[in-house]
């Protein structure tokens, strides 16, 4: 095999990289708990993307007597939790991941 097929296998694969990671970014799992009373979503990357919560998750007794802003409430402290997080986590792994690399980017592995 020669340099210049080596060249042009190398970017193919570069290419397939990318778009597969832009297909991930786009796609969107979610995972339950308490039958559906929550319910978080990801994209395809593992990157949180949203929680919700129904009235039964905060009082599954009386479910009846939670309002809404506080469901919303609870949302939106738990997404800022998570996102905080993730970004610490992500940071973490590119600041490690510079040091093992030399700070070389190499595509796909972060």
């Amino acid at each position: 095999m020669n340099i210049m097929q080596m060249m042009k296998q190398a970017q193919s694969l570069q290419k397939k990289l990318k778009e597969t990671q832009d297909e991930l970014a786009k796609a969107e799992v979610t995972g339950e708990a308490a039958a559906g009373a929550v319910v978080v979503t990801c994209d395809g990357q593992g990157r949180f993307k949203s929680i919700k919560m129904k009235p039964e998750a905060l009082d599954p007794e009386n479910p009846e007597s939670v309002d809404s802003e506080v469901v919303e409430m609870v949302e939106d402290i738990v997404t800022t939790a998570i996102l905080q997080a993730s970004m610490k986590a992500t940071e973490l792994m590119e600041s490690k991941m510079k040091s093992v690399t030399g700070g070389i980017n190499i595509p796909g592995l972060f």
